[in-house]
């Protein structure tokens, strides 16, 4: 059975229009599939807008001990991809890391 998520961190970042499918791509296969492996859920999105595009992956975790044995002791760390500072317009310095407090049909809960 799978536990229940009670800690939701989120990461953003923004890259051109232009390079925005193969940022998705990159992406998805250097750090959500990573991360997937670690976390109990990942979910990524992505928003284009005229000039930019903005990814946001937010990963779900049982507790902050089990985020923080993958981002370390300090899970608000940015743990950026080899090939980030080609394809990001800025590089984030840091995640959000939030309590969840309900979910409706997430996760079983």
């Amino acid at each position: 059975m799978m536990s229940v998520p009670t800690i939701a961190r989120i990461w953003r970042g923004r890259t051109s229009r232009a390079r925005a499918d193969e940022y998705e791509t990159y992406l998805y296969e250097n750090g959500i599939k990573v991360l997937a492996e670690r976390a109990l859920a990942v979910s990524q999105f992505r928003e284009d807008r005229e000039t930019d595009s903005e990814f946001i992956t937010v990963s779900y975790w049982e507790n902050v001990e089990a985020m923080s044995r993958y981002a370390g002791a300090d899970p608000r760390k940015i743990h950026h991809l080899p090939r980030d500072a080609e394809f990001l317009l800025e590089l984030p310095e840091s995640v959000q890391v939030l309590r969840i407090t309900s979910a409706v049909r997430l996760f079983g809960a």
